[in-house]
């Protein structure tokens, strides 16, 4: 029988945030955000107003990036915004 790992304290938290890099958790929240808005626009399962917040949250944020991320969530933004018009017009969303 295995013993599920402790919850960590307080002070373990803050030792985390501390050592975080706030460009990675930009990353890392972009990416969090394309997976939701592309789940979003899947049609058994679509909410135009939730993906069109996150395609509006990645345009915000994408400026804050570094380069390469930058390039790389604007192609997922024109990716998404196609998704999207094919979504609200009622037609099949296309892969990327």
């Amino acid at each position: 029988m295995s013993e599920s790992p402790a919850e960590p304290t307080a002070e373990q938290l803050v030792e985390e945030l501390r050592k975080a890099n706030v460009a990675d958790l930009l990353v890392h929240t972009s990416s969090m955000l394309a997976s939701i808005a592309y789940g979003k626009l899947a049609p058994d399962l679509r909410d135009l107003d939730q993906a069109r917040l996150a395609i509006d949250a990645l345009k915000a944020l994408g400026p804050l990036l570094e380069e390469q991320p930058r390039r790389d969530i604007e192609q997922v933004v024109a990716n998404l915004q196609l998704a999207y018009a094919s979504a609200a017009a009622g037609q099949a969303p296309t892969a990327p």
